[in-house]
């Protein structure tokens, strides 16, 4: 098939949307792209929201978690301590446990930590053990039966120990507190409480506690999402984390997953744009007017995602405000045919925008080839927005991206805008390109066993540019 048969066939497929790119060259590129990933049981289950919370002994830890737990009363929150997973102390260990250090990773056991978060992820109860610290032992007393929850606080001087605990992880707080400060914390407790004398705590403290947290505490501070100052003293950081932790719960499960997933705020008319345009009732007027809306405030959310600069400039009245300039260096990419309905908002947007095209063709359920593209010269310089209106297997998706970035285009600079997403779509893109961001307005239950996107809209290219079945088959004939 020659360059011009191509041209001709995306024009006839595409109408009055063709942009009028010419093709000096053709180029037939056949990618495999995987099968569509299944969402695992754990995934389709809603996901807790995993908070760790580390620091030094005695620096406050307890009081940030009950403080956070009391503000998040309208939640299901339940506190898991590394304490609890002490290992039991063996025979000549107990002989000599003045000198067993229970302040280095080893004293943990993290792989009984492991399985019980993985069942509360799961939604299964799971009884965590109550370790004596008098006998040593973890089934002295019984263990506390803990319930699925929709927060899960992790709290332990070396919760950030382990980089498979800390994959768990949503948010991770460090609560740090001046070393003479836990130091007279700790004498305190352990002599009030513990009956233990002055001299034994200091001796422990300058053997054990001190080297154990320059070695190992204090190096996974920088693991840290947010440092808190003076613990449980500090009210203004725990509201402020609060506050995060509210709007991450009224998110989508997903977003908990991939902090580069937006999706735009559902109000009643979100919703009922959406009601209409999923309609199989609806007629195309109606159908083109509503996408066209919804198209509309994902773009502009889009934008929103944008750099931007400061910038000053003097009101009618004289008066300076200060505000910010627009991003200068962008573009819009469509990924044909559908793609080419996002194009009409993009330019209401932003005024004399350049417009590239990517033709990719669906071969079954998993090949894709890349039959046609033309982009701006200038890409690899650009912020680029990825139109296509719906995400499903996410595979054309993959194979656009990596046209993109094989054109030099850094991830970071792409933003993919679509009107819905299925969730395979979403793991297979974000976890192939972690540094790009999606824009959508929602996120559907799946796909069907024939990879359609449910409850989905229906094929969106032929209900917005008015074509059938029997057109669609003329186009796929004539790319063969």
């Amino acid at each position: 098939m020659d360059a011009k048969s191509v041209e001709d066939m995306i024009e006839a497929s595409s109408g009055v949307h063709f942009s009028g790119f010419h093709m000096n060259g053709l180029e037939l590129r056949n990618t495999e792209v995987g099968h569509p990933t299944t969402l695992a049981a754990e995934e389709m289950h809603k996901q807790p929201f995993v908070i760790g919370v580390a620091g030094g002994a005695a620096s406050g830890k307890t009081t940030v978690c009950d403080m956070i737990i009391q503000q998040l009363h309208d939640q299901r929150v339940v506190l898991v301590n590394q304490d609890s997973f002490y290992h039991d102390l063996t025979e000549e260990e107990l002989t000599r446990v003045h000198e067993y250090n229970f302040d280095h990773p080893d004293a943990f056991d993290t792989e009984q930590l492991l399985c019980a978060m993985e069942k509360l992820r799961h939604g299964q109860a799971v009884d965590i053990p109550k370790y004596d610290f008098k006998s040593y032992k973890n089934n002295v007393f019984p263990a506390r039966r803990v319930n699925p929850s929709d927060v899960i606080i992790l709290e332990g001087i070396l919760i950030f120990h382990d980089p498979r605990v800390r994959e768990l992880m949503n948010m991770k707080l460090f609560v740090d507190t001046d070393a003479d400060v836990r130091l007279a914390r700790r004498i305190r407790r352990d002599t009030v409480e513990k009956s233990r004398d002055i001299g034994t705590v200091l001796d422990q403290y300058s053997k054990f506690v001190k080297p154990a947290f320059d070695d190992f505490i204090l190096p996974t501070k920088k693991y840290a999402d947010i440092i808190i100052p003076r613990g449980g003293d500090n009210h203004v950081a725990i509201d402020l984390i609060v506050q995060h932790i509210c709007t991450k719960l009224g998110q989508h499960d997903l977003c908990k997953i991939y902090p580069n997933l937006y999706v735009i705020q559902s109000t009643f008319q979100i919703r009922g744009m959406h009601t209409l345009i999923r309609d199989s009732q609806t007629t195309k007027h109606d159908f083109v007017f509503y996408a066209d809306r919804l198209i509309r405030l994902v773009v502009e959310h889009g934008l929103g995602h944008l750099p931007f600069t400061e910038k000053q400039v003097t009101t009618p009245t004289g008066s300076v405000y200060t505000g910010v300039d627009f991003c200068k260096r962008l573009c819009g990419v469509s990924i044909i045919r559908s793609g080419e309905s996002m194009e009409n908002a993009l330019r209401a947007c932003c005024k004399g925008i350049k417009i590239g095209k990517i033709l990719i063709h669906r071969e079954g359920d998993n090949g894709q080839q890349l039959i046609y593209e033309k982009l701006p010269q200038d890409i690899l310089d650009r912020h680029v927005l990825l139109l296509d209106p719906i995400l499903g297997t996410g595979n054309s998706a993959v194979q656009a991206i990596s046209l993109l970035i094989s054109k030099g285009v850094p991830e970071s600079n792409i933003i993919f805008l679509n009107l819905i997403s299925a969730p395979q779509g979403v793991h297979v893109v974000c976890k192939r390109f972690p540094r790009i961001k999606i824009v959508t307005s929602e996120i559907e239950t799946g796909l069907n066993e024939d990879f359609r996107v449910v409850p989905g809209m229906g094929e969106f290219g032929d209900r917005y540019f008015g074509t059938d079945d029997d057109d669609d088959e003329l186009v796929v004939a004539q790319t063969q």
